[in-house]
């Protein structure tokens, strides 16, 4: 599959979380490959995944390690993209963790814990890079969250309830900085077949009965999500903002 391009993000600059690996390490290749100048953050030592990206795409990406649950080591990171790369006028807040706790399992520890990177995160994200969109004129800025939180899924309350206040943030940011053309958007993916999630969750019998529900028979890989990421941080969709645009192959379908 043959991504479009989009001239305007040539030279953005833009800030992935959770960009070495699963669908942030997707996304992180798919706009270097439109040329836009990438930083991207991750826990992990992704120095060895920058490296090569940047031989696959000619384009090099800037890594920044870091854990988005320490807030003070986060914006430094942010300010450090936007030293080297110019303003940040494209925030993809990618990074989650889909742990799965049964309620009656979940302490105040994990809750709290899955809070910090699943939304908290997220916000103060958004906080440390619209002052600079302001300043260039605009942004905009995309929050990843999932189907999980309309599909009521078991087993993830926690997680879910954090991509329920990703929808709420979006919206209310929307609202509040339109006026400054920063457009803010939520993209839901359905079930990505990451690494993780073929090691961790997705076995034969849960596989078969997603797909009983998917309009198109084909399970989503991380590449199928670049496009949409790319299509909501364009000029192409300069009229899109606190929308939540969902891509899961026909699961969450109205009518």
């Amino acid at each position: 599959m043959t991504d479009p391009v989009f001239p305007d993000l040539k030279d953005a600059s833009v800030l992935i979380t959770g960009g070495g690996s699963g669908i942030g390490a997707a996304l992180t290749e798919g706009f270097l490959r439109q040329g836009a100048k990438v930083a991207f953050i991750d826990k992990a030592d992704s120095e060895g995944f920058a490296a090569e990206l940047e031989e696959r795409t000619g384009n090099a990406p800037l890594f920044l390690r870091a854990d988005i649950t320490d807030i003070i080591g986060l914006k430094q990171r942010i300010a450090e993209a936007a030293e080297a790369n110019g303003s940040i006028t494209i925030l993809v807040n990618n990074a989650a963790d889909d742990q799965r706790v049964a309620t009656l399992d979940v302490d105040e520890s994990f809750y709290d814990a899955a809070q910090a990177v699943n939304l908290k995160a997220h916000f103060f994200a958004c906080q440390a890079v619209i002052p600079g969109m302001r300043d260039a004129g605009g942004g905009s800025i995309i929050n990843v969250t999932s189907i999980s939180y309309m599909m009521g899924f078991v087993g993830l309350p926690v997680y879910t309830s954090a991509n329920s206040g990703l929808n709420g943030l979006t919206r209310s940011l929307a609202r509040e900085f339109g006026a400054d053309r920063i457009r803010v958007n939520a993209l839901a993916p359905g079930w990505v077949l990451t690494d993780k999630q073929m090691e961790m969750w997705a076995s034969e019998v849960a596989l078969a009965h997603f797909m009983e529900r998917m309009c198109l028979k084909e399970h989503l890989k991380p590449e199928d999500i670049i496009g949409p990421c790319l299509f909501l941080a364009s000029s192409a969709s300069a009229a899109m903002t606190g929308q939540a645009l969902v891509v899961d192959g026909g699961v969450v379908v109205t009518g």
